[in-house]
């Protein structure tokens, strides 16, 4: 696949001039300037108190540096002890889409103390998402469900297209002169914007999923200010985005494989076939009554298409597979969970601007559309996704239909930044496990090459989707402690062995309580809480 090299060179002279405008290289005295205040509510912890909140102006295009400002709310955690502190730790947790305001008082609760000494803990809600700036389409909360990941509508192609269209042409409406901006590359812009405000001189950086290509590109764009940066289930960069949505197809059948197995385990309670191939089976039955006969689970609606969602988003960690096989045997059954549809509503905190309902996937959807021009062949759409249907039934019509990016009304305003090895060496510590049904390995391989002497790549045995914090594997958990607490680079790339059954530290449950009724510990409820952030599923 054939990338454009760089940035675009209005681009650069634009960033520079406001590098020079802030004054990249103030001191920390900086710092007084930001009007900390206390946070908005947010799940996670009772200590809210230690999460200080506050607003910091960018520009909506960096190509006009004096031009329009929108405001990037951010938060942060003071180092434990002060004495130990090393400096700022910016954290995202997946997406695009995902909110990360509330990110430090969750980390608090699943880092190690050596960490949560080191490091002032810096979250923010990207450009776009939550209280920064927040984008709408205008959809209801149901549009919005249906439209990123796209699902098939009706059992239509050329039905689901026209949805596809609907969304790109409502977001082009209510977003008329700000559509192109809300770019990857621009966040990374806003991070660097949010570094200055703080009076660092560079930062450190810890990321799931998406965030993992945002930092890449923050790496890439600014390369002396990367301090120690940790990216933990990597994005192909070759890949954005549509063939990295449609290397769900794949993955999510290879991961499957790791389901079936613990289905076997567990057939004489569950069920669900006395071979793997029985299990694939039942997973294509289940699809067909749940379209039949959809019920409501986990407070959604599940049909054919939102089951094949949940089944995928449930596969993310070893501990879900509990909840899938509750899913399943509720669909199975004909009969949901107890709980009723629900409709987000718009949130609103004091001096922070309401959240509209469908901006968690309209946020997305503007990412993935801003970053890089998609075909507008609605014909090419459909001969993939029929050549990926047949290839991998069971996930492919997730990744590989037609998005609202097809009809998207903005053209990117630059390229894709290229990642580049040009950097400071051993400060880029890459994490993938082999099974990963959202970011396949080829991400983190691909990753390690481009960047080449600034990288190294810590491998997991097994199968998943975000692993410090989320899987109880000693051998990546103490690497990845190691290099944050006290700059302990590994001297080479290493592969960690599985733990047993690659159980994960807690449970990541999708409800306030598991299937058996027992509560979310704080710990537990932090994970559950970053775990909704990750592409397929907002939830």
């Amino acid at each position: 696949m054939t990338r454009t090299r760089g940035l675009q060179l209005p681009g650069m002279l634009a960033a520079t001039a406001l590098l020079l405008l802030c004054g990249a290289g103030r001191s920390a005295s900086a710092n007084e300037e930001i009007k900390w205040s206390d946070c908005p509510g947010s799940a996670g912890s009772s200590e809210t108190n230690l999460q200080q909140c506050a607003l910091i102006p960018v520009p909506l295009d960096y190509r006009r540096p004096y031009g329009r400002k929108i405001n990037i709310a951010i938060s942060r955690i003071k180092a434990a002890d002060p004495a130990k502190r090393h400096g700022v730790l910016f954290l995202n947790p997946g997406g695009p889409g995902g909110p990360g305001l509330d990110l430090p008082q969750l980390a608090k609760l699943i880092f190690p103390q050596t960490v949560l000494d080191a490091y002032d803990l810096i979250g923010f809600d990207p450009r776009g998402v939550g209280r920064s700036a927040p984008v709408s389409c205008g959809l209801t909360a149901e549009q919005a469900s249906q439209a990123i990941p796209q699902l098939e509508q009706d059992h239509s192609f050329t039905r689901t297209a026209a949805f596809a269209r609907f969304v790109a042409d409502a977001c082009a409406g209510a977003m008329s002169n700000t559509l192109a901006f809300y770019s990857t590359a621009n966040t990374a812009r806003d991070m660097d914007m949010i570094r200055v405000a703080l009076g660092e001189r560079s930062i450190s950086y810890f990321a799931w999923s998406y965030g993992t290509y945002l930092g890449a590109v923050y790496a890439s764009l600014f390369p002396t200010r990367a301090d120690r940066f940790v990216l933990d289930s990597v994005v192909n960069p070759d890949w954005v985005w549509r063939e990295q949505f449609r290397s769900w197809g794949a993955a999510g059948e290879a991961r499957f494989a790791d389901f079936a197995a613990y289905a076997l385990e567990n057939e004489s309670t569950l069920h669900f076939g006395h071979t793997a191939d029985e299990v694939r089976s039942l997973y294509f039955e289940l699809v067909a009554k749940a379209d039949a006969n959809p019920i409501v689970y986990q407070e959604s609606v599940i049909d054919g298409p939102m089951f094949r969602l949940f089944s995928l988003s449930f596969i993310y960690h070893d501990s879900t597979f509990e909840s899938l096989a509750d899913l399943w045997q509720h669909v199975r059954d004909g009969v949901g969970d107890g709980t009723t549809p629900t409709t987000p509503e718009s949130v609103s905190a004091p001096g922070f601007p309401d959240v509209p309902q469908d901006n968690r996937e309209m946020s997305a959807g503007a990412v993935l559309c801003d970053d890089v021009a998609w075909s507008h062949s609605v014909d090419r759409y459909e001969r993939e996704l029929q050549f990926d249907e047949q290839r991998f039934p069971m996930f492919a019509q997730l990744g590989s239909n037609i998005w609202a990016c097809a009809f998207w009304r903005a053209s990117p305003v630059e390229p894709p930044v290229e990642l580049t090895s040009n950097g400071p060496a051993n400060h880029i510590l890459l994490l993938n496990t082999l099974r990963d049904p959202a970011t396949p390995l080829p991400g983190a391989t691909r990753v390690h090459e481009l960047l080449g002497k600034r990288s190294r790549l810590i491998l997991v045995e097994g199968g998943g989707h975000a692993i410090y914090g989320f899987m109880d594997n000693s051998c990546a958990t103490e690497t990845v402690t190691a290099y944050l607490a006290d700059g302990t680079f590994p001297p080479k790339d290493a592969t960690c062995p599985a733990n047993p059954a690659n159980a994960e530290t807690q449970p990541v449950r999708t409800s306030r309580t598991d299937v058996s009724g027992r509560a979310d510990t704080p710990r537990e409820k932090a994970i559950r809480e970053i775990s909704r952030r990750p592409m397929p599923i907002h939830r």
